[in-house]
């Protein structure tokens, strides 16, 4: 995997290159959650490779938020199912020209993805990955090699 070249976080890592930041070090991914079914959630256990790196509780902090954003896209109310109503009415048409709420909050978390990377994970060398890049399936946390790591 190549960091800059086709990936959507390929200027973060410029960003973090100019910031002090080196080459790929390595890579942590955190896996679903599926102990309670299949609806998006990510473990919120720290990583042994990001020990000392990150500080436990910043870390935990930045997954819960990311799993209330997933819960908040996937819960149902009555304007997602008139959302879902319309588009049926309109043979999906509306959504040529209106986002969804699903589509809306993925927004909200790529936002609070890059507001994550540069106030806190840039610093400590690390850039958080927005899951929506690896189809939900994990979130990345790529591990840059700064001087004075060992």
């Amino acid at each position: 995997m190549s960091q800059g070249g086709g990936t959507p976080a390929g200027s973060n890592a410029a960003a973090l290159q100019a910031t002090g930041g080196g080459v790929v070090f390595s890579k942590v991914f955190i896996q679903r959650d599926y102990s309670v079914g299949t609806s998006v959630k990510f473990h919120t256990r720290l990583p042994t490779e990001l020990e000392g790196i990150i500080e436990r509780h910043v870390f935990e902090s930045t997954i819960n938020r990311l799993n209330e954003f997933y819960a908040e896209a996937e819960e149902g109310s009555c304007g997602t199912y008139c959302e879902g109503c319309i588009g049926c009415i309109t043979a999906y048409l509306i959504y040529m020209c209106s986002e969804t709420h699903y589509e809306k909050t993925l927004r909200k978390i790529s936002k609070f993805v890059a507001s994550q990377n540069e106030r806190i994970y840039h610093q400590k060398g690390l850039q958080l990955i927005d899951p929506t890049f690896r189809g939900l399936r994990v979130i990345e946390i790529t591990i840059f090699d700064r001087p004075g790591r060992t």
